[in-house]
């Protein structure tokens, strides 16, 4: 199931590449985007939801002449994850199990390069799941069936990055807010992801196929 919904996303990464002849002679035509880091979970967010790692990948698409960029990005988020109530059908809340995240945002952003340096901003939205363990357990045979419930939500992103280039790539630091429009444990979901990554040009790649 989780190969087929991320199809879709591949697929418009895709046709973003396939697009990049047709932009225009700026350096940063279209960079791929890798990331590692953590989010931190705020609000009433943090009353079940503890930081673990995260990875994102994504694109950067340049629009126009000047340093407008679109900007799909795939996350991936760990939690542990601390039960305040039971699911419906379950007797037991699961204490440091993990969650894990699978959201598609497309943002709109605009990318300022001075020398080697460059900074960015960006805001979009998009949606997709999270999902949360369970955990049931049958007292006459002294089994734990294990569980996944799937949450699916809409999700508002915002937040801005530094680049340095290397020269065929661009290193770079990047910090968001995260709203979830959708609800676990009764409480909304909102976290602040951290990353650092690396940003190959494939700006300069493609223009030799």
């Amino acid at each position: 199931m989780k190969i087929k919904l991320l199809m879709p996303i591949a697929v418009l990464f895709l046709a973003l590449s396939m697009n990049v002849k047709a932009q225009t002679g700026r350096p940063d035509k279209l960079y791929s985007m890798s990331s590692i880091g953590f989010a931190l979970p705020v609000g009433e967010t943090s009353d079940y939801l503890k930081p673990k790692f995260s990875t994102a990948l994504g694109l950067n698409l340049a629009l126009g002449t000047k340093g407008l960029f679109l900007y799909p990005k795939v996350s991936l988020h760990a939690f542990q994850f601390n039960q305040i109530t039971p699911d419906a059908g379950f007797n037991y809340t699961l204490q440091k199990g993990r969650a894990t995240t699978y959201l598609l945002n497309v943002a709109l952003g605009y990318r300022k390069i001075v020398k080697k340096w460059a900074y960015y901003g960006f805001a979009g939205a998009g949606g997709g799941f999270i999902l949360t363990p369970q955990a049931s357990v049958n007292a006459q045979t002294l089994q734990v069936t294990m569980d996944n419930k799937t949450n699916s939500t809409g999700i508002f992103e915002a937040g801005g990055g530094l680049e340095y280039n290397i020269g065929s790539a661009n290193l770079f630091a990047e910090v968001s807010y995260m709203y979830g429009f959708g609800k676990i444990q009764n409480r909304t979901f909102n976290t602040v992801p951290i990353s650092i990554g690396i940003k190959p040009n494939l700006s300069k790649l493609l223009s030799k196929l």
